[in-house]
């Protein structure tokens, strides 16, 4: 029997399931457990990416996923949507076959626009598998200089067309960084033991982590997060069928993980006191199209301004969007500017800043607090 859920009920799950927090099977222990169970984590801004993965690993700093990344618990590539996704190293070949080639689309069209020819990409992505064979690890800049040395231009937008045609074909991955600058290697020296699935199984697979990871969500949502059709994101929900149940929320059918689905709601709901400190391009509003479970749409325009897709780091409460904030890393301490959308008593503030704090252990660094309001 489908299960009727409240909208505040939905968001309690939606919080279980995102962060993690009193799930009746999610206990991650690392950098590898939270990937895999989201299945993949936007990570186009890395600092972004290492403290999402940082708030669902209390305790760790941001060197413990730093190294974890060198360990190759996860990489970064582009999976779908054309945006760089954290994802589980086996699971990137599949993911990159059954999603990331849907942004190829566009992109003779693209490089017609930027005044590259066919045979330049592929030049391209000849020459720097090349380079990079034998375990090579190239810096973002050395790759141009190997396009450059091959006579194929990288000036303007040119070389990240490239190097982001060479990850989507799955020819190389994004590699942790050397210093501040991004690194590539080859993906089938980086991560060789990939995993094999048909196009059912992987639809399947795919959807049962974004259900799990989000849950409740409906089939428009699983299709816009993964960049999929609507018809394979339904054809993968009901492939996935014996792991989700199915709700309804404000009568609309929805999915969710079974082991969620099957416990009380009490249990699954957090604290009402919860606050947390998360990064802008975060999971917990990134994953949907509707953010208004989370997100009061007269906050739109302070958590994504200019509706221009770059998303201001949020504070949350009870799952709710209460304020942004934003950073200034110093060699002495990082100072943290919060912006409230709401009403916050001197109490809630005291939490806010608490909870930012544990974004300055992450770092290790001493925090100083700015209030604009």
């Amino acid at each position: 029997m489908t299960r009727e859920l409240t909208a505040s009920e939905a968001l309690d799950l939606r919080m279980t399931s995102l962060l993690l927090r009193a799930h009746p099977s999610a206990r991650p222990g690392g950098v590898a457990d939270v990937v895999e169970w989201f299945g993949a984590m936007q990570a186009q801004d890395l600092a972004s990416g290492l403290w999402s993965l940082g708030a669902r690993l209390p305790g760790r700093t941001v060197a413990d996923v730093q190294a974890a990344l060198e360990r190759r618990e996860a990489l970064r590539t582009w999976p779908m949507r054309g945006t760089v996704h954290l994802v589980p190293p086996a699971d990137a070949r599949w993911m990159l076959e059954l999603t990331g080639v849907r942004s190829l689309a566009g992109a003779a069209t693209r490089r017609a626009q930027l005044g590259l020819t066919d045979a330049d990409a592929d030049r391209a992505v000849d020459v720097l598998g090349a380079a990079l064979a034998g375990g090579g690890r190239l810096t973002r800049g050395e790759c141009l200089a190997v396009f450059r040395a091959a006579g194929v231009a990288t000036d303007g937008q040119r070389g990240y067309h490239l190097l982001w045609y060479a990850s989507v074909r799955g020819v190389t991955c994004v590699a942790p960084n050397v210093g501040t600058e991004q690194t590539f290697a080859l993906l089938d020296e980086w991560a060789p033991e990939q995993r094999h699935l048909d196009r059912d199984e992987a639809l399947a697979l795919l959807a049962h982590r974004y259900a799990r990871g989000h849950g409740p969500v409906t089939a428009r949502e699983f299709a816009g997060w993964s960049g999929l059709t609507l018809t394979d994101a339904r054809r993968g929900l009901a492939a996935a069928a014996d792991v989700l149940r199915t709700v309804r929320v404000e009568d609309e059918p929805m999915h969710v993980d079974a082991a969620l689905a099957d416990i009380a709601l009490a249990d699954a709901r957090t604290s009402l006191d919860d606050v947390l400190a998360l990064p802008g391009f975060d999971e917990y509003l990134l994953g949907y199209r509707d953010r208004t479970l989370m997100l009061d749409p007269a906050h739109q325009a302070a958590v994504v301004p200019g509706n221009n897709g770059i998303f201001q780091a949020t504070v949350v409460r009870a799952g709710r969007v209460v304020g942004v904030w934003k950073r200034k890393i110093g060699r002495s301490g990082v100072t943290v500017t919060i912006q409230p959308l709401t009403t916050l008593d001197a109490a809630t503030r005291a939490r806010v800043e608490q909870a930012l704090g544990r974004y300055a252990d992450f770092l290790g660094l001493p925090a100083r607090y700015d209030w604009l309001a």
